[in-house]
């Protein structure tokens, strides 16, 4: 049976819908492609598409050519060695319809059929062009493994592209084989009728050689395999690489399977051409059952009956192997262990005598005021911060100082009303204002020692109104901050949507700038011409949006901005790299830049620890973005790259100029990674050490702080990452339901350490209990960066010499009868308690804990307030509403004074009108002398309403808790009043 042939129309037609097809599948993505070759070009790294895009369509095509060219060339040999005559079983005989339909259009199925695969091939690996890449221009580590002698760069560059290109023809070949196996059967060179079949002597051949080739390919993955062995996981989790049984009995197997499939590759050859399909039919149950004996049942045997009785020993040399390769791969050779007793007895002279830790205590968290901030210096609606706010660290007037920092950017999401149209949202509403830092250990509250309204940040903007930053400073409200010449926001973590700036003069829209000035025009260097109807097509396909396409506001000079997060645009111009999850932002030499770190990855890294990055990097903070769960066991913080607030621009600096990967992707990109010698003493001045890398070496010092081999495979000195015990819920979590607790940045001074230094820390328990085995910090000084100190408590300790851990000190804290008093108080109907970060620090011997305790109304508009300072140390436990009165209540009246410096209270941080009284929550003392009676009279009346406000809440009387309430918020107004009507002098509180 033949096909009907089609008329010249029809195929006309057929060709015009094809046509109409592809550019329907192909469209969207040459869009897209042409979207980024504009980004590319914005931001100078061209270089990078060109390349990335070269090496993917080089691939696709070599790919394409392998696979199809294979398939093409097995179904040409099939058809050209096909039998002249072929029985017919019969006039309905299916097959002869199919085989004549076949032959009618040989070329449409002998070239199409192999096109289709190839592009199918081609589209499936075109993405492996990291692999090509780094194969091309891999370089040498310097450093051999510990079984074969090879350098570390044949696992980590050459071995990758050999097991990617074996496996590729293994597809090529199995493709060919099915393709040779349906081709013979439809032209008669393989019958299934009469006893057993027949099979043609071309057809035997074909398949014979091609299975040949696969058992040959097969013994060619044999060899690689050895080399693989060095990432086993027989062992795992315990250990990864080459374990007792792997290189006494897989490593000999392999061996031998090598030598068996060759031969075995041999038998295939032979029977081809000796037409004997018997040495082929032994060769393959050779090959299956050498496969079975040797491959898996020997070393299965020496397992269970060798290794697993003396696995402490027999394991030792594998073990100690896995450990130095951990070290080596992670950085943690230079890790410096100091034993600490933990059970210290510093007295309040010792705290007061302290000028380091003690006066730099954090109270401020920045995983809690993101609310505060936006409420109380985000002014606009349109103005936000992100979840997370970041901790950084400035020098103003020669004083070093740790601050909540962050960027105060557009945020869309808020717009309202008419200010949500197109025009409003993408040409008006287009950056953000201002650079907002406050003082990490200082807030507002007003009286010393007392109970009092306040709790809040002293956060000062520097943007377009107050460039100097003047007010961080609350000694001298009038000097200078951190200054800041452009604090215009373009591109920033809420900017998620695109802008379009510029444009004709007296057309486009004036961008809002401040409230007193709304007709600013951008004139930086960020964004993508608009100027021309091409792009301007370009971007209203691209986005949907006809109004890019026919608006008179965009014309000549008009720009369009995408791609404006940080992390992606870091992500975009190196793809090579991961990059951390939380950017953020700085004021460097005037500007402000958001600095976001990059890490080189490998996952074959002979012997070392495979990890899970996305498992260790999560934790219980929110507002960060999560790693992907890519196994790793190779990771260096090579990278560190700013991207301009202000025009978009991505710079790279390196910053571990040996790292043999950051090596290879400089050579495949060359001028895309500046120099470390580039790096301004400013810019270095603000780096931090990277989070996600912390958190990741944190987890693995939990076990690789051990260097004896025996001693871990008991696994009895290894410690955990403790869980948050402020926070529930999270990815990451424990037996007990809480995610694992995050590192905290603090400023301070850790043992060993010479003086003050801003550093990433966090405690480690003891193996699934909650008891305190370590303490690990990581230096961000310039001075000693990534400097890794560990505080190793005694392994033996008894009775009351153990050193509790987080979620230990906060049962204490929850226990303690004045907190559980006021908390009381705290959780009522209208107020939420937020717990802040829970920090430990190493002081007198001994570890000093402090929680803020926040409060927040349950109302649409309300903000977190620190209104309790919660400090333990050792076995006493301090609750107050200053971090100075709390260690008081610890260790006597004479500690306070380290945290409790007077200074003078900065105008810029009043509280607005609309903030909600604090003081039902926090509520003045009475009983002192006062010189103002109606203050006096005012602090009873609010003591009285608390009281009030307490029995109905006891008593369930809803009634009455309404009238407490309104009693509390007119003794409220009227403390409020009196106060304002008293000139005081009562400064804001240093931690507290």
């Amino acid at each position: 049976m033949s096909l009907p042939k089609l008329s010249r129309r029809s195929r006309v037609l057929l060709i015009v819908a094809a046509v109409i097809v592809l550019a329907l599948l192909l469209g969207a993505r040459l869009l897209d492609t042409y979207v980024d070759w504009l980004w590319f070009g914005e931001v100078g790294a061209r270089q990078v598409f060109n390349t990335v895009v070269v090496t993917r369509i080089v691939l696709f095509f070599a790919i394409g050519l392998l696979v199809g060219g294979s398939l093409a060339l097995s179904l040409w040999i099939a058809y050209r060695t096909r039998p002249v005559f072929v029985p017919v079983s019969g006039a309905d005989d299916p097959l002869s319809r199919y085989r004549s339909a076949v032959v009618g259009r040989i070329r449409l199925f002998g070239i199409g059929i192999p096109l289709v695969t190839g592009l199918i091939a081609g589209a499936t690996g075109e993405g492996d062009w990291q692999r090509i890449q780094l194969f091309l221009h891999g370089t040498s580590f310097g450093q051999t493994d510990p079984e074969f002698g090879n350098d570390l760069g044949f696992y980590a560059f050459t071995l990758p592209f050999y097991q990617w290109l074996l496996g590729w023809l293994f597809v090529a070949v199995t493709i060919s084989f099915v393709g040779a196996l349906i081709a013979q059967y439809l032209f008669g060179g393989i019958r299934l009728a009469g006893r057993g079949g027949q099979l043609a002597g071309s057809a035997r051949v074909q398949l014979a050689v091609t299975a040949g080739l696969f058992v040959l390919l097969k013994a060619v993955e044999y060899f690689f395999d050895r080399y693989n062995l060095l990432f086993s996981d027989r062992n795992a989790p315990l250990f990864y690489g080459a374990t007792y049984t792997d290189l006494n009995a897989v490593l000999p197997a392999k061996l031998i399977l090598l030598c068996i499939s060759a031969i075995c590759a041999v038998a295939f050859f032979a029977g081809a051409f000796l037409r004997n399909i018997q040495l082929p039919a032994i060769a393959l149950v050779l090959l299956i059952l050498s496969g079975v004996l040797v491959g898996v049942a020997w070393p299965a045997i020496l397992e269970q009956f060798s290794v697993k009785p003396n696995a402490n020993q027999k394991e030792a040399l594998s073990i100690s192997r896995n450990m130095a390769a951990t070290k080596a791969a992670f950085g943690l050779n230079n890790v410096q262990y100091e034993d600490y007793p933990g059970t210290g007895q510093a007295t309040a002279a010792d705290i007061s005598a302290d000028t380091t830790t003690v006066p730099n205590i954090r109270l401020l968290d920045p995983n809690v005021l993101s609310p505060t901030f936006t409420q109380r210096v985000g002014r606009e609606n349109f103005y936000g911060f992100p979840a997370k706010l970041d901790m950084d660290r400035y020098s103003i007037d020669g004083k070093t100082q740790d601050y909540v920092v962050a960027a105060r950017e557009i945020n869309t999401a808020n717009l309202t009303g008419n200010q949500t149209n197109w025009i409003n949202k993408h040409m008006v509403y287009t950056h953000g204002n201002g650079f907002v830092a406050a003082p990490a250990n200082t807030i507002d509250r007003a009286v010393s020692g007392a109970n009092s309204d306040g709790g809040y940040p002293i956060a000062v903007t520097s943007d377009t109104q107050n460039p100097t930053g003047a007010g961080i400073d609350p000694a001298n409200p009038t000097a200078p901050g951190i200054a800041v010449q452009q604090p215009r926001i373009y591109y920033g973590e809420l900017t998620n949507d695109y802008a379009i700036v510029g444009g004709q003069q007296g057309k486009a829209p004036g961008e809002y700038d401040s409230a007193s000035s709304s007709n600013y025009r951008y004139d930086g260097s960020g964004g993508v011409n608009l100027g021309n109807w091409f792009n301007r097509l370009a971007f209203a396909a691209k986005y949907g949006e006809r109004n890019i396409l026919f608006s008179d506001a965009i014309g000549d000079g008009s720009k369009i901005m995408y791609n404006r997060d940080p992390r992606d645009r870091v992500s975009k111009v190196a793809p090579w790299l991961t990059v951390d999850g939380d950017p953020y932002p700085a004021v460097v030499d005037g500007k402000i830049v958001w600095i976001v770190d990059g890490y080189t990855t490998l996952n074959n890294y002979p012997y070392s620890e495979q990890t899970q990055l996305g498992a260790a990097t999560q934790d219980s903070l929110a507002g960060v973005a999560r790693q992907a769960n890519n196994n790793i066991n190779y990771i260096r913080n090579s990278v560190k790259a700013t991207v301009d607030a202000f025009n978009g621009s991505v710079t790279l600096y390196s910053v571990d100029d040996k790292d043999p990967v950051l090596k290879a992707w400089e050579q495949v990109f060359p001028g895309v990674v500046q120099p470390s010698s580039d790096i301004t003493p400013d810019l270095r001045a603000h780096f931090r050490y990277p989070e996600d890398l912390f958190k990741v070496q944190r987890e693995l010092l939990t076990k690789y702080h051990v260097t004896d081999p025996q001693e871990f495979y008991t696994t009895n000195t290894f410690w955990n990452v403790p869980q948050d015990p402020t926070q529930e819920g999270g990815t990451n979590v424990g037996a007990s339901g809480l995610a694992n607790q995050p590192g905290y940045y603090v400023l301070a001074q850790a043992p060993g350490q010479n003086g003050t230094t801003f550093q990433l820390t966090s405690p480690l328990t003891a193996l699934q209990v909650q008891y305190l085995a370590a303490w690990m910090t990581v230096s961000s000084d310039p001075k000693d960066y990534g400097a890794i100190k560990v505080l190793r408590l005694p392994t033996t300790a008894s009775g009351n010499s153990q050193v509790d851990g987080p979620v230990q000190v906060q049962n204490r804290f929850q226990s303690d009868s004045r907190f559980a008093e006021q908390r009381t108080l705290f959780s009522n109907q209208s107020v939420t308690v937020i717990f802040g970060n829970l920090i430990t620090l190493p002081v007198g011997g001994g570890f000093l804990y402090v929680e803020p305790v926040y409060i927040q109304q349950r109302n649409q508009n309300s903000y977190p307030q620190l209104a309790r300072v919660l400090v333990s140390y050792g076995s006493k436990v301090g609750f107050a509403p200053t971090i100075g009165e709390a260690l008081k209540q610890v260790f006597g009246d004479q500690a306070g004074q380290a945290a409790t410096a007077p200074t003078q209270q900065s105008p810029t941080t009043a509280p607005s009108p609309s903030t909600p009284p604090s003081t039902s929550t926090t509520p003045p003392a009475a009983g002192g002398a006062s010189s103002n009676p109606a203050l006096d009279q005012a602090v009873a009346d609010i003591q009285s309403a608390l009281t009030r406000l307490h029995q109905a809440q006891q008593n369930g009387d809803f009634a009455a808790q309404g009238q407490a309430l309104a009693a509390l918020d007119a003794a409220t107004r009227a403390y409020e009043n009196a106060k304002a009507g008293q000139t005081s002098s009562a400064p804001p509180q240093p931690g507290g």
